[in-house]
């Protein structure tokens, strides 16, 4: 790309340093023809973080009190200080899996200005335990193939707002937007969780078109305990409904019956995965059943939990 725009890689931080000095370096390396801005927003962080960003000159250090830190809100922040054309979004967690990872997340809008907003592929951590393992390659997976790009669009056309929240998927742990949208008619908003899903949807409603990039891909996984996993679903089930996804409440039985259904679904991948060993096996053989009664678990309580809802016409403006 001999004439390629400038481009802002803003990494939101809070106690990150695990991940963050691979992070900043995967950064710094991309081949990018263009002006290159490196922004990170950090919120309060106790640990190593603001030793690791010091011995990064490149990056350009903003710090927030941790009150002030929102999902939506810190992202649009990110967007008014960014001075590039296009701001690409990484957590703190999520590693540039090659160096030529911002060029095929902002290709697709390089190359069809109709196009405002890209997210790429999550490939998980090699110590990622194998139940989280399966869910994202599943997930990323039916977004559309490895070879080539996948184009949502036309919000009004979709017909329901269950249309609209399949099409609107989208994930801001490696994403891309063009500022002008997002300082302009489609902001991120200031809402608990699920900010990126709402996004995504807040786009197709207004008439905008998003791609997913699969060649733009990061190294992620949470690393989640099993009860972690219970919260963490919670908290997910909670965020989508108060954004206005239908999500009808969970009944016990259809509860426990996810759960024998993931546990053998899972169980037979594990036993046909190359990964791991006879006692790796044995091992998540094991887990697996409590895993999927944790994540369960959490499902059924998110949608019985009682929650400000945000109407259909707000939810998707």
């Amino acid at each position: 790309m001999s004439s390629a725009p400038n481009a802002t890689v803003t990494v939101l931080t809070y106690n990150g340093e695990r991940y963050l000095d691979e992070i900043l370096t995967a950064i710094e390396g991309q081949v990018w023809d263009g002006e290159l801005e490196i922004l990170v927003i950090d919120s309060g962080s106790t640990d190593g973080t603001l030793g690791i960003i010091a011995r990064h000159p490149r990056v350009r250090l903003h710090e927030i009190p941790n009150p002030e830190f929102g999902h939506g809100r810190t992202r649009d922040l990110a967007a008014r200080l960014a001075t590039g054309d296009f701001v690409a979004y990484l957590t703190h967690d999520a590693t540039p899996a090659g160096p030529r990872w911002l060029a095929e997340l902002l290709d697709p809008m390089l190359d069809d200005e109709r196009i405002v907003a890209v997210l790429g592929k999550q490939i998980p951590r090699p110590h990622c335990h194998p139940m989280l393992k399966y869910e994202i390659q599943s997930t990323f997976a039916a977004l559309g193939p490895d070879v080539g790009i996948t184009v949502f669009r036309d919000g009004g056309r979709l017909g329901s707002p269950a249309a609209l929240e399949a099409a609107g998927f989208y994930s801001d742990v490696n994403s891309a937007a063009r500022r002008a949208v997002l300082v302009g008619p489609v902001p991120y908003r200031d809402v608990p969780y699920a900010e990126d899903q709402l996004f995504g949807r807040d786009l197709l409603a207004a008439g905008f078109r998003k791609a997913y990039a699969p060649r733009a891909a990061v190294v992620h996984s949470n690393d989640l305990t099993i009860r972690e996993t219970r919260r963490r679903t919670f908290d997910e089930t909670v965020g989508l409904r108060r954004i206005g996804t239908d999500i009808a409440p969970l009944t016990r039985r259809r509860a426990l019956r996810l759960t024998i259904r993931g546990s053998i679904v899972d169980g037979l991948r594990i036993i046909r995965d190359p990964q791991w060993g006879f006692f790796g096996r044995l091992k998540w053989l094991f887990v697996n059943p409590w895993y999927h009664a944790s994540k369960w678990s959490g499902f059924r309580r998110g949608t019985l939990q009682s929650v400000e809802v945000e109407t259909a016409a707000t939810a998707l403006r």
